[in-house]
Protein backbone atom coordinates (compact mmCIF):
# COMPACT_ATOMS: atom_id res chain seq x y z
CA UNK A 1 0.00 0.00 0.00
CA UNK A 2 3.04 2.11 0.69
CA UNK A 3 3.90 2.06 -3.09
CA UNK A 4 0.78 2.64 -3.82
CA UNK A 5 0.36 6.24 -2.14
CA UNK A 6 3.87 6.65 -3.36
CA UNK A 7 2.73 6.62 -7.20
CA UNK A 8 -0.38 8.88 -6.24
CA UNK A 9 1.72 11.41 -4.46
CA UNK A 10 4.35 11.84 -7.19
CA UNK A 11 2.14 11.12 -9.92
CA UNK A 12 4.29 7.92 -11.50
CA UNK A 13 1.87 5.56 -12.22
CA UNK A 14 3.05 1.69 -13.10
CA UNK A 15 1.33 0.29 -16.79
CA UNK A 16 -0.57 -2.02 -14.71
CA UNK A 17 -2.07 -2.73 -10.98
CA UNK A 18 -3.87 -5.59 -9.17
CA UNK A 19 -5.17 -4.85 -6.04
CA UNK A 20 -5.88 -8.14 -4.54
CA UNK A 21 -6.62 -9.65 -0.36
CA UNK A 22 -9.56 -9.95 1.83
CA UNK A 23 -10.16 -6.12 3.29
CA UNK A 24 -12.79 -4.78 0.57
CA UNK A 25 -12.64 -1.23 2.46
CA UNK A 26 -9.19 -0.83 1.70
CA UNK A 27 -9.54 -2.38 -1.87
CA UNK A 28 -12.04 0.13 -2.89
CA UNK A 29 -10.43 3.00 -1.02
CA UNK A 30 -7.42 2.54 -2.94
CA UNK A 31 -9.03 1.72 -6.15
CA UNK A 32 -10.90 4.95 -5.98
CA UNK A 33 -7.95 6.72 -4.88
CA UNK A 34 -5.33 5.38 -8.03
CA UNK A 35 -8.32 5.96 -10.42
CA UNK A 36 -9.08 9.43 -9.77
CA UNK A 37 -5.58 10.19 -9.21
CA UNK A 38 -4.62 8.77 -13.15
CA UNK A 39 -7.94 10.28 -14.76
CA UNK A 40 -11.33 12.20 -14.22
CA UNK A 41 -13.40 9.29 -14.47
CA UNK A 42 -16.55 11.43 -16.33
CA UNK A 43 -13.53 11.17 -19.11
CA UNK A 44 -15.62 8.21 -20.94
CA UNK A 45 -13.48 8.32 -23.76
CA UNK A 46 -10.58 7.77 -21.74
CA UNK A 47 -11.68 5.97 -18.83
CA UNK A 48 -13.60 2.33 -19.41
CA UNK A 49 -14.89 -0.01 -16.61
CA UNK A 50 -15.83 -3.18 -16.77
CA UNK A 51 -16.96 -5.81 -13.59
CA UNK A 52 -18.12 -9.34 -13.81
CA UNK A 53 -16.66 -13.09 -15.12
CA UNK A 54 -18.81 -12.13 -18.89
CA UNK A 55 -16.17 -9.32 -20.00
CA UNK A 56 -14.88 -10.26 -23.22
CA UNK A 57 -10.94 -9.96 -23.50
CA UNK A 58 -10.92 -9.22 -27.09
CA UNK A 59 -13.05 -5.65 -26.19
CA UNK A 60 -10.77 -4.83 -23.24
CA UNK A 61 -7.87 -5.25 -25.88
CA UNK A 62 -9.08 -3.68 -28.17
CA UNK A 63 -9.52 -0.55 -26.04
CA UNK A 64 -6.35 -0.68 -24.63
CA UNK A 65 -4.46 -0.70 -27.86
CA UNK A 66 -5.86 2.71 -28.44
CA UNK A 67 -4.21 5.70 -28.22
CA UNK A 68 -5.52 8.40 -25.32
CA UNK A 69 -7.56 11.42 -27.55
CA UNK A 70 -6.38 14.82 -26.21
CA UNK A 71 -5.20 12.86 -22.79
CA UNK A 72 -2.15 12.30 -21.24
CA UNK A 73 -3.08 8.26 -20.52
CA UNK A 74 -6.09 6.22 -21.17
CA UNK A 75 -6.77 3.94 -18.05
CA UNK A 76 -8.99 1.20 -17.73
CA UNK A 77 -10.56 -0.47 -14.58
CA UNK A 78 -11.18 -4.16 -14.69
CA UNK A 79 -13.12 -5.43 -11.39
CA UNK A 80 -14.12 -9.28 -10.30
CA UNK A 81 -13.11 -10.75 -13.89
CA UNK A 82 -12.36 -13.86 -12.51
CA UNK A 83 -9.06 -14.09 -15.32
CA UNK A 84 -6.54 -14.13 -11.86
CA UNK A 85 -8.22 -17.72 -11.09
CA UNK A 86 -8.86 -19.19 -14.23
CA UNK A 87 -6.67 -19.14 -17.31
CA UNK A 88 -4.10 -16.32 -18.36
CA UNK A 89 -4.55 -15.41 -22.02
CA UNK A 90 -4.93 -12.00 -21.46
CA UNK A 91 -1.66 -11.91 -20.44
CA UNK A 92 0.12 -12.20 -23.55
CA UNK A 93 -1.80 -8.58 -24.66
CA UNK A 94 -0.03 -6.38 -21.89
CA UNK A 95 3.35 -5.85 -23.58
CA UNK A 96 1.18 -5.03 -27.07
CA UNK A 97 -0.26 -1.79 -24.99
CA UNK A 98 1.01 1.54 -25.76
CA UNK A 99 2.96 2.79 -22.59
CA UNK A 100 0.06 5.56 -22.38
CA UNK A 101 -2.42 2.58 -21.44
CA UNK A 102 -2.73 1.67 -17.90
CA UNK A 103 -4.89 -0.84 -16.32
CA UNK A 104 -6.38 -1.51 -12.97
CA UNK A 105 -7.33 -5.26 -11.66
CA UNK A 106 -9.61 -4.89 -8.49
CA UNK A 107 -9.93 -9.41 -7.63
CA UNK A 108 -11.46 -10.40 -4.63
CA UNK A 109 -9.74 -13.64 -5.06
CA UNK A 110 -6.45 -14.83 -7.09
CA UNK A 111 -4.53 -17.72 -7.78
CA UNK A 112 -0.55 -16.48 -7.63
CA UNK A 113 0.25 -19.39 -9.96
CA UNK A 114 -1.35 -17.54 -12.71
CA UNK A 115 0.03 -16.82 -15.36
CA UNK A 116 -1.42 -13.02 -15.60
CA UNK A 117 -1.00 -12.85 -11.80
CA UNK A 118 2.64 -13.54 -12.53
CA UNK A 119 2.90 -11.17 -15.74
CA UNK A 120 1.16 -8.43 -13.54
CA UNK A 121 3.76 -8.99 -10.77
CA UNK A 122 6.38 -8.89 -13.49
CA UNK A 123 5.22 -5.65 -14.94
CA UNK A 124 3.46 -3.25 -12.54
CA UNK A 125 2.28 -3.46 -9.18
CA UNK A 126 0.62 -6.35 -6.76
CA UNK A 127 -1.15 -5.11 -3.49
CA UNK A 128 -2.46 -7.39 -1.50
CA UNK A 129 -5.54 -5.14 1.12
CA UNK A 130 -5.51 -7.79 4.29
CA UNK A 131 -6.87 -7.41 7.44
CA UNK A 132 -5.50 -4.93 9.77
CA UNK A 133 -3.56 -5.68 13.16
CA UNK A 134 -5.32 -4.18 16.40
CA UNK A 135 -2.88 -1.74 16.76
CA UNK A 136 -3.23 0.10 13.07
CA UNK A 137 -7.25 0.00 13.60
CA UNK A 138 -6.86 1.71 16.83
CA UNK A 139 -5.03 4.43 14.99
CA UNK A 140 -7.60 4.60 12.44
CA UNK A 141 -10.67 5.06 14.47
CA UNK A 142 -8.99 7.37 17.07
CA UNK A 143 -8.06 9.45 13.44
CA UNK A 144 -11.61 9.25 12.42
CA UNK A 145 -12.89 10.28 15.35
CA UNK A 146 -10.45 13.21 16.06
CA UNK A 147 -11.51 14.37 12.94
CA UNK A 148 -14.96 14.92 14.09
CA UNK A 149 -13.90 16.63 17.21
CA UNK A 150 -13.94 13.35 19.41
CA UNK A 151 -11.08 11.32 21.57
CA UNK A 152 -11.40 7.95 22.38
CA UNK A 153 -9.23 5.86 25.05
CA UNK A 154 -7.26 2.87 23.73
CA UNK A 155 -9.33 0.72 25.90
CA UNK A 156 -12.16 2.10 24.69
CA UNK A 157 -11.47 1.64 21.16
CA UNK A 158 -10.58 -2.30 21.66
CA UNK A 159 -14.13 -2.35 23.15
CA UNK A 160 -15.85 -0.94 19.94
CA UNK A 161 -13.43 -3.43 18.00
CA UNK A 162 -14.58 -6.12 20.17
CA UNK A 163 -18.55 -5.20 19.23
CA UNK A 164 -17.84 -4.78 15.37
CA UNK A 165 -14.34 -7.24 14.58
CA UNK A 166 -12.24 -6.32 11.98
CA UNK A 167 -14.20 -5.83 8.82
CA UNK A 168 -13.38 -2.32 7.94
CA UNK A 169 -16.46 -1.55 6.22
CA UNK A 170 -18.45 -2.85 9.14
CA UNK A 171 -16.67 -0.08 11.34
CA UNK A 172 -16.62 2.50 9.44
CA UNK A 173 -20.68 2.35 9.22
CA UNK A 174 -20.66 1.81 13.05
CA UNK A 175 -18.31 4.78 13.53
CA UNK A 176 -20.68 7.28 11.27
CA UNK A 177 -23.68 6.54 13.47
CA UNK A 178 -21.25 6.82 16.67
CA UNK A 179 -20.08 10.42 15.62
CA UNK A 180 -23.59 11.83 14.96
CA UNK A 181 -24.88 10.20 17.97
CA UNK A 182 -21.89 11.63 20.27
CA UNK A 183 -21.44 15.22 18.30
CA UNK A 184 -20.90 18.03 20.55
CA UNK A 185 -19.55 16.13 23.01
CA UNK A 186 -15.51 15.35 24.03
CA UNK A 187 -15.27 11.93 24.12
CA UNK A 188 -16.76 8.68 23.58
CA UNK A 189 -17.23 6.46 26.33
CA UNK A 190 -18.25 2.72 25.94
CA UNK A 191 -21.68 3.16 27.11
CA UNK A 192 -22.16 5.50 23.93
CA UNK A 193 -20.71 2.00 21.98
CA UNK A 194 -23.43 0.07 23.77
CA UNK A 195 -26.08 2.99 22.83
CA UNK A 196 -25.40 2.84 19.11
CA UNK A 197 -23.21 0.03 17.69
CA UNK A 198 -25.02 -3.28 17.25
CA UNK A 199 -22.53 -5.83 18.73
CA UNK A 200 -21.46 -8.59 15.61
CA UNK A 201 -22.69 -12.09 15.88
CA UNK A 202 -19.46 -13.16 17.35
CA UNK A 203 -20.11 -11.12 20.13
CA UNK A 204 -23.01 -12.72 20.83
CA UNK A 205 -21.57 -16.38 20.75
CA UNK A 206 -19.34 -15.28 23.31
CA UNK A 207 -22.02 -14.01 25.30
CA UNK A 208 -23.54 -17.79 24.82
CA UNK A 209 -20.58 -19.03 25.84
CA UNK A 210 -20.59 -17.46 29.57
CA UNK A 211 -23.99 -18.21 29.52
CA UNK A 212 -23.06 -21.57 29.46
CA UNK A 213 -20.19 -21.64 31.51
CA UNK A 214 -22.14 -20.33 34.49
CA UNK A 215 -24.90 -23.44 33.33
CA UNK A 216 -27.08 -20.98 32.48
CA UNK A 217 -29.20 -22.84 29.49
CA UNK A 218 -32.28 -20.57 29.76
CA UNK A 219 -29.45 -17.40 28.71
CA UNK A 220 -27.71 -19.61 26.40
CA UNK A 221 -31.50 -20.18 24.60
CA UNK A 222 -32.53 -16.21 24.68
CA UNK A 223 -29.24 -15.59 23.16
CA UNK A 224 -30.06 -18.16 20.61
CA UNK A 225 -33.40 -17.10 19.61
CA UNK A 226 -32.05 -13.50 18.81
CA UNK A 227 -29.76 -14.75 16.24
CA UNK A 228 -32.48 -16.75 14.64
CA UNK A 229 -34.50 -13.37 14.73
CA UNK A 230 -31.64 -11.28 13.31
CA UNK A 231 -32.04 -13.97 10.20
CA UNK A 232 -28.82 -16.11 11.88
CA UNK A 233 -29.50 -19.52 9.88
CA UNK A 234 -29.16 -22.13 13.14
CA UNK A 235 -26.50 -24.01 11.06
CA UNK A 236 -24.06 -20.78 11.07
CA UNK A 237 -25.02 -20.64 14.96
CA UNK A 238 -23.62 -24.08 15.55
CA UNK A 239 -20.50 -23.44 13.47
CA UNK A 240 -19.62 -20.17 15.20
CA UNK A 241 -20.57 -22.04 18.60
CA UNK A 242 -18.36 -25.27 17.58
CA UNK A 243 -15.52 -22.53 15.93
CA UNK A 244 -15.41 -20.84 19.49
CA UNK A 245 -14.83 -23.80 21.63
CA UNK A 246 -12.00 -24.67 19.16
CA UNK A 247 -10.38 -21.64 19.20
CA UNK A 248 -10.77 -21.60 23.39
CA UNK A 249 -8.92 -25.00 23.42
CA UNK A 250 -6.40 -24.10 20.92
CA UNK A 251 -5.89 -20.83 22.94
CA UNK A 252 -5.87 -22.98 26.39
CA UNK A 253 -3.22 -25.69 25.39
CA UNK A 254 -0.90 -23.03 23.43
CA UNK A 255 -0.60 -20.98 26.72
CA UNK A 256 0.30 -24.00 28.87
CA UNK A 257 2.44 -24.71 26.47
CA UNK A 258 4.45 -21.53 27.09
CA UNK A 259 3.72 -19.08 24.54
CA UNK A 260 2.85 -15.45 24.74
CA UNK A 261 -0.19 -13.99 23.59
CA UNK A 262 1.54 -12.24 20.75
CA UNK A 263 2.92 -15.22 19.73
CA UNK A 264 -0.45 -17.13 19.83
CA UNK A 265 -2.42 -14.90 18.11
CA UNK A 266 -0.21 -15.39 15.30
CA UNK A 267 -0.16 -18.78 15.06
CA UNK A 268 -4.01 -18.94 15.58
CA UNK A 269 -4.52 -15.99 12.53
CA UNK A 270 -6.56 -13.87 14.93
CA UNK A 271 -7.01 -10.65 16.57
CA UNK A 272 -5.34 -9.91 19.61
CA UNK A 273 -8.54 -8.69 21.19
CA UNK A 274 -10.05 -11.87 20.31
CA UNK A 275 -7.45 -13.70 21.65
CA UNK A 276 -7.98 -12.13 24.85
CA UNK A 277 -11.74 -13.11 24.91
CA UNK A 278 -10.85 -16.59 24.21
CA UNK A 279 -8.46 -17.04 27.04
CA UNK A 280 -10.70 -15.63 29.56
CA UNK A 281 -13.58 -17.96 28.23
CA UNK A 282 -11.71 -20.84 28.06
CA UNK A 283 -10.50 -20.17 31.79
CA UNK A 284 -13.88 -20.93 32.66
CA UNK A 285 -13.58 -24.29 31.41
CA UNK A 286 -10.76 -27.78 31.93
CA UNK A 287 -9.52 -29.19 28.91
CA UNK A 288 -11.18 -32.01 29.01
CA UNK A 289 -14.49 -29.78 29.82
CA UNK A 290 -13.71 -27.97 26.29
CA UNK A 291 -12.64 -31.04 24.49
CA UNK A 292 -15.72 -32.32 25.17
CA UNK A 293 -17.84 -29.58 24.29
CA UNK A 294 -16.09 -29.31 21.23
CA UNK A 295 -17.18 -32.95 20.51
CA UNK A 296 -20.59 -32.58 21.68
CA UNK A 297 -20.95 -29.97 18.91
CA UNK A 298 -19.11 -32.51 15.76
CA UNK A 299 -21.50 -34.97 17.13
CA UNK A 300 -24.71 -32.35 16.72
CA UNK A 301 -23.30 -31.55 12.93
CA UNK A 302 -22.86 -35.26 12.20
CA UNK A 303 -26.65 -35.83 13.56
CA UNK A 304 -28.13 -33.09 11.50
CA UNK A 305 -26.81 -33.12 8.32
CA UNK A 306 -27.31 -37.04 8.39
CA UNK A 307 -30.79 -36.31 9.02
CA UNK A 308 -31.47 -37.10 12.21
CA UNK A 309 -32.29 -34.50 13.88
CA UNK A 310 -33.30 -31.17 12.29
CA UNK A 311 -30.49 -28.08 12.50
CA UNK A 312 -33.21 -25.80 15.01
CA UNK A 313 -33.93 -28.59 17.41
CA UNK A 314 -30.64 -30.05 17.30
CA UNK A 315 -28.85 -26.64 18.53
CA UNK A 316 -31.12 -25.99 21.00
CA UNK A 317 -30.62 -29.53 22.49
CA UNK A 318 -26.97 -28.84 22.27
CA UNK A 319 -27.63 -25.74 23.96
CA UNK A 320 -28.60 -27.38 27.37
CA UNK A 321 -26.26 -30.10 27.51
CA UNK A 322 -23.45 -27.65 26.79
CA UNK A 323 -24.82 -26.15 29.83
CA UNK A 324 -24.97 -28.88 31.61
CA UNK A 325 -22.54 -29.66 34.78
CA UNK A 326 -22.70 -33.40 33.49
CA UNK A 327 -20.20 -32.40 30.94
CA UNK A 328 -17.05 -32.64 32.44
Amino acid sequence: MKTLLNHIKNRTFARVYLLTGSEDYLRNQYKNRLRDAMIDPSDTMNYSHFEGKNIDPAEVISLAETLPFFSERRVILIENSGWFKSGGDFADALDTFPAETHLIFVETEVDKRNRLYKAVKDRGVVSEMTTQDEDTLIRWIAGRLQKNGLRISRQSAVYFLEQTGTDMERIQNELEKLICYAMGRQSVTPKDIDAICVPQVSGRIFDMVDAIAAGDADRALALYHDLLMLRESPMSILYLITRQFNLMLQAKELSREGQTQKEISSMMGVAPFVLRKSLAAAGKFSLNQLKNRLLLCMITEEQIKTGRTSDRLGTELLLVELSGSTVR
